[in-house]
């Protein structure tokens, strides 16, 4: 049993007043008991993941707290926190919490992360007027009901991973919401009152048991969609559904984690043909443009040929006196053709590698699509598999993916700048800006 002593923390801090401490990181020191933090009545940020608390009932004397983490540690409840009406941003994800009661109370709530406990229902969060970020996915939740009719405020909400069969009307009256993650449910079909969120921008309804063609309809509906899931369900599994969904949301960038116009373009790619014998012994002036590089390129540079290889071999003399020789047009077209084997051997073994590396990176994608973990942005971009292979185990690692060092808040990663090397990259798709919760911007978030 490992017990906080404030003079520990005060000589830390390099300070004798605990009043005028602010902000305390104590993660991952298998604290069990945290009763001497009621001495720091000033606190604003505490963090206390990744410990051993079975009780927060201590916190209750720090009223000033704005941002509290106490995500995986072994709470069975969060009583003691109700009187901290300032208090913007908890995450309290990866605990044994059966209930939501202890957190109703908290009228500033605006960020509330609870993924991964023992919830197996919704409470009413009617006091919570601003809240805009709602994360409660892998909970045993069978039903939304009544409990957000209320939170009008709300922007992003994770159910994943939970027992859904339905949402029904449930989710009417969020009207601002722009990002749901509804993965690895039950669901058979999109219901018509999910036109009520037309501002929804990213959806994600991957892994349910939808079939039929006729339980998307309501899509057309979301002008505003910009990214759409739809792996894993039977409905997937139809070669048709993406000129389907095109023509249905023809304002769609990004579908089952590929731009569309990928998608759409993906029978007619001829970026892989080869470059000809005929091509470059018939003396043909095409140039070749490699979209990779975005450069434009000569066969001759294709080819690796030099300035001046492919002019007649022999002196300067000659060639201005007299025609070429047989001898020399065969030398000639014997360094040719061996170099058009030597490209063709390299192109071969370039779409080798690309059609290995394409397939890795396709795996890599299916796998973070099913990763609950997965921070709700990557499943719309295909640089989630370029991600997965850089990170190695690191996700693994992480309490909540996006989440900071400390594991309370969630930021979407910085936009990479736009390369010329786009391959299956959605570019060009901006994400909502990012600002901290609880400073007076809405929230970014991940489950």
């Amino acid at each position: 049993m490992t017990v906080l002593n404030s003079k520990k923390i005060l000589q830390e801090k390099n300070n004798s007043d605990p009043n005028s401490v602010t902000n305390l990181t104590l993660t991952q020191k298998a604290l069990s008991d945290v009763s001497c933090l009621g001495d720091f009545k000033s606190l604003e940020r505490l963090d206390l993941g990744f410990n051993n608390l079975t009780s927060v009932e201590a916190l209750g004397k720090c009223v000033n707290l704005k941002w509290l983490s106490v995500v995986q540690n072994k709470l069975q409840s969060l009583k003691g926190i109700e009187g901290l009406t300032k208090l913007t941003v908890l995450n309290a994800g990866k605990n044994k919490l059966k209930t939501m009661d202890d957190v109703r109370s908290l009228v500033s709530m605006r960020a509330l992360i609870l993924n991964d406990n023992e919830i197996s229902s919704i409470s009413k969060l009617d006091q919570m007027k601003e809240l805009n970020t709602l994360v409660l996915s892998r909970n045993p939740v069978s039903k939304i009901g009544d409990s957000l009719v209320k939170t009008k405020s709300i922007t992003k909400l994770s159910l994943s991973n939970c027992r859904l069969q339905t949402i029904g009307s449930s989710l009417t009256s969020c009207t601002e919401l722009k990002e749901l993650r509804l993965a690895h449910n039950e669901i058979k079909t999109l219901p018509v009152e999910l036109s009520h969120n037309s501002k929804l921008q990213n959806l994600d309804v991957g892994n349910n048991l939808i079939t039929n063609w006729s339980d998307l309809k309501v899509l057309s509906s979301l002008a505003n969609l910009r990214n759409l899931n739809l792996q894993g369900n039977p409905i997937s599994e139809k070669e048709t559904l993406a000129k389907k969904i095109k023509k249905l949301l023809p304002n769609l960038q990004i579908f089952n984690a590929r731009p569309t116009d990928k998608t759409m373009k993906k029978e007619v790619d001829g970026s892989n043909s080869y470059i000809t014998d005929s091509n470059v012994l018939a003396g043909q002036k095409e140039d070749w443009t490699d979209n990779s590089r975005g450069q434009k390129n000569s066969k001759k540079y294709l080819l690796g040929i030099e300035e001046g290889d492919d002019q007649p071999l022999g002196n300067a003399e000659d060639r201005a006196t007299e025609k070429e020789s047989d001898n020399k047009k065969h030398k000639r077209n014997k360094l040719l053709k061996e170099k058009l084997v030597s490209t063709k051997e390299r192109v071969t073994s370039e779409n080798e590698t690309k059609k290995n590396s394409k397939l890795e990176l396709n795996k890599d994608v299916r796998n973070i699509i099913d990763d609950g973990e997965a921070p709700f942005v990557e499943l719309f971009t295909t640089d989630v598999a370029e991600n997965a292979i850089g990170r190695g185990q690191k996700m693994e690692q992480k309490s909540v993916p996006g989440i900071d060092s400390a594991g309370a808040i969630v930021k979407f990663p910085k936009q990479s700048k736009k390369k010329k090397n786009l391959g299956d990259r959605a570019a060009n798709f901006d994400l909502s800006p990012v600002a901290e919760v609880g400073l007076g911007g809405p929230s970014t978030w991940d489950d």
